[in-house]
């Protein structure tokens, strides 16, 4: 710990400019930056305290975590919570979810006396961390404050294993401190045992992401809807979901080279990206419409939609035709493939999926999810979802039955925490 309390401030003033670049161009200034230092306007009386704080730091972990909120609320109606995020983005899908008193806000910097601010303005019953995000300081000094912090969903990629574990020495102490890990897959059990964690704390629970659960918005739905029809009625639809700097343009090219009258509908993982994706898509030939300043195509045969929002994945989803998964081509890691699959859509992905094995092998071999090489291939394997032979169709439901297994995952885990 004497290391870490060392390096942090450096590696923070190193990180510092960039950080600012990223507030500015997410959002995160004002209140963001004051929560981020443990500095807060509302009076400290207005504070929830006693209650469980759910930590999470991306849109995606925050969208976990307000299914979990939900189930729990669901078991427990007067619980407190309070539900602290990392990024502007995870902020403000969490304030669009209208939780009617969940306090949001920004999770602090792990610095010890930001730390120690926020657990004596909040006095937390329990923190509950996301995924991953295990600060030392806020579970080192959690835990002298009797305060217990649970990991849920947790895992980890093949490369935080190498990092961690060539660390082993200074991590094992900090992993140590959780007092409970919910992890998705048997084999998770054994690697977080081996980061420090006692077997005794680690339980197997599914995953929160593959549980199936609810969330459809059917109003967001309808809307959706009458946009889509602006571009022809009858069109088929492939999705290109979570994509990565330079897939947008890869991938849409493909689409039209696949299918002249298919729509192309492309959600970047970062919304900010919008106006560096318009151009990009705008040089490839597409008339550009972004879902936040929509209007009609001028030649809808040309268009190309730009879902420059967040936290509407599953809703446009269940328009799709066919699914393509972003940082799977041009990035490493891949992003989540479960809601294609859940919604009973042809999924397709490039050659990276690290973050998601062994998922993205079993998806594979069930026969409906389709794995590429690399973007050249793309087209023809686009042809064939969008025509589907009665293989891929038996395979969209093998796949989909994968991820059943894991169904119930949300309840389990609300009772873990609960226990």
């Amino acid at each position: 710990m004497a290391l870490y309390r060392l390096l942090l401030p450096v590696l923070f003033v190193a990180a510092f400019p960039g950080w600012l670049v990223k507030m500015a161009r997410r959002g995160g200034f004002g209140s963001g930056l004051r929560e981020r230092l443990s500095i807060y306007r509302a009076p400290i009386d207005y504070e929830p305290c006693g209650a469980v704080h759910l930590h999470a730091v991306s849109v995606g972990e925050t969208l976990l975590a307000l299914k979990l909120l939900r189930e729990w609320r669901r078991a427990v109606p007067d619980q407190k919570f309070v539900l602290a995020t990392g990024t502007a983005t995870g902020h403000a899908v969490a304030n669009e979810a209208g939780m009617e008193d969940v306090r949001i806000v920004y999770a602090p910097l792990d610095f010890r006396w930001m730390v120690r601010r926020y657990l004596k303005r909040f006095e937390p019953a329990q923190i509950v961390l996301v995924e991953g995000e295990a600060w030392p300081h806020l579970l080192l000094l959690s835990k002298r404050a009797g305060i217990p912090v649970r990991l849920v969903n947790a895992r980890m990629s093949p490369r935080s294993q190498r990092r961690y574990r060539k660390f082993a020495e200074w991590i094992r102490p900090v992993f140590s401190q959780l007092d409970r890990v919910g992890v998705q897959e048997s084999a998770d059990a054994a690697i977080w045992q081996d980061l420090g964690v006692p077997a005794a704390n680690v339980r197997v629970m599914g995953s929160l992401k593959f549980d199936p659960g609810t969330g459809a918005h059917p109003a967001k739905r309808e809307e959706f809807t009458a946009m889509l029809a602006d571009f022809g009625a009858s069109r088929p639809i492939v999705l290109a979901a979570s994509t990565h700097a330079g897939e947008e343009a890869m991938i849409a090219t493909a689409i039209r080279g696949a299918a002249p009258g298919a729509l192309p509908v492309i959600v970047p993982r970062h919304a900010e990206r919008r106006a560096e994706v318009k151009a990009q898509l705008i040089a490839a030939g597409f008339e550009v419409v972004l879902r936040s300043q929509f209007s009609a195509p001028v030649d809808a045969s040309a268009a190309c939609l730009v879902v420059d929002s967040t936290g509407e994945l599953r809703d446009w989803t269940a328009h799709a035709d066919v699914v393509v998964i972003g940082k799977s081509f041009l990035g490493t890691g891949g992003q989540n493939p479960c809601e294609g699959v859940l919604a009973g859509r042809p999924v397709v992905f490039g050659p990276h999926m690290e973050n998601f094995e062994p998922l993205a092998t079993d998806l594979t071999r069930s026969g409906g999810c389709l794995r590429v090489s690399d973007g050249n291939s793309l087209p023809d394997t686009l042809r064939r979802a969008l025509h589907p032979d009665t293989s891929l169709r038996d395979g969209v439901v093998a796949a989909r039955s994968v991820l059943l297994r894991h169904e119930g995952s949300t309840a389990r885990t609300v009772e873990l925490l609960r226990s």
